[in-house]
C-alpha cells in the first residue's frame, strides 16, 4: 500500500499519482511536483489516500511541496507568456514555410522547457525551427505532433448536443470507440451523425455501451427495445 494523491496539470487532463506520505493533501490544493518533463505546478483532484501498489505505476515520484503564493504567481506568469510564445512560433513557422498547424504551448513551471503542440498531414522537418526558437527563448524546445482528437481536447468547442466537448470538459483519457457501439444502440450509421468535430466517432457512444451489452445478454432488452428505438427515432432523419 502507498499513500498517494491524484494530480492534474490541466483542467481536463490525465490524473497522475504522486507519493505524499508526510503530507495532508485535499482536493483543490495546488502543489509542486517533479515529473519527467521537469518541475511542474499541479492541482490535487483526489486527496491523500492509501492505494495498493499493484494499482499504481511505479516508481512514484513524491510531491515536493504545497504551492506557495509565490509559486502561484510564477504559474500565472508562465500562462501569460504562453500566448506570446505561441505567436512567436507561428511567425517562425510561416517564415520557414512548414506544413504544420500550431495548436498549443506549455511552459514547465521552472521554465526548463517549452513544449509546442502541432498537427500536420505527415512528418515535418522542424530542426531549423527548433534552433530559431531556442535562440529566442534561451531554453529547451520540444515540438510534439498530436492527433485530431488531442487537437479538439486542447481547443475545445461545442458538440452536436449543444454542450462543451466532453474531452475538453472532463475526460482525462480517450477510451476506444467503435462502430459496433453505434450498431448495438440502434443508432444511425451516418458518419455525420455519430462523429464529433474531430471527425472521429463521438466519445459519448462509449457511455451507454456497457448497459446495452448487459441488457442484450439477459434477453430482456437491448438495442431492439421499443423504448430505446423510440428514443432514437429521429436519428435517421
Amino acid at each position: 500500500m502507498a499513500w498517494v494523491a491524484g494530480i492534474r496539470f490541466k483542467p481536463a487532463g490525465k490524473i497522475y499519482h504522486f507519493a505524499c506520505d508526510d503530507m495532508d493533501l485535499e482536493a483543490g490544493d495546488a502543489v509542486i511536483v517533479e515529473t519527467i518533463r521537469g518541475i511542474e505546478y499541479g492541482i490535487v483532484v483526489s486527496g491523500k489516500r492509501d492505494i495498493p501498489e499493484d494499482q499504481l505505476v511505479l516508481p512514484l515520484k513524491p510531491v515536493i511541496r504545497k504551492a506557495t503564493a509565490e509559486d502561484s504567481i510564477v504559474y500565472e506568469n508562465n500562462c501569460q507568456k504562453e500566448q506570446e510564445a505561441l505567436d512567436t512560433c507561428r511567425r517562425k513557422v510561416k517564415e520557414h514555410r512548414l506544413p504544420m498547424r500550431l495548436i498549443d504551448v506549455e511552459y514547465t513551471f521552472d521554465n526548463g522547457k517549452i513544449i509546442f503542440y502541432f498537427t500536420a498531414e505527415g512528418r515535418v522537418d522542424f530542426r531549423e525551427l527548433v534552433k530559431d526558437l531556442a535562440a529566442i527563448f534561451k531554453t529547451r524546445i520540444e515540438l510534439r505532433q498530436i492527433g485530431v482528437r488531442d487537437e479538439a481536447k486542447m481547443l475545445g468547442g461545442i458538440g452536436a448536443c449543444g454542450r462543451i466537448l466532453c474531452c475538453h470538459n472532463f475526460l482525462g483519457d480517450f477510451e476506444p470507440v467503435s462502430i459496433r457501439m453505434a450498431k448495438e444502440q440502434n443508432l444511425s450509421l451516418n458518419p455525420t451523425k455519430i462523429s464529433g468535430i474531430c471527425s472521429r466517432l463521438m466519445c459519448c457512444l462509449k457511455y451507454e455501451s456497457e448497459m446495452y451489452e448487459i441488457k442484450g445478454e439477459d434477453g430482456n432488452c437491448g438495442a431492439n427495445c421499443p423504448g430505446i428505438k423510440a428514443a432514437h427515432a429521429g436519428d435517421d432523419a
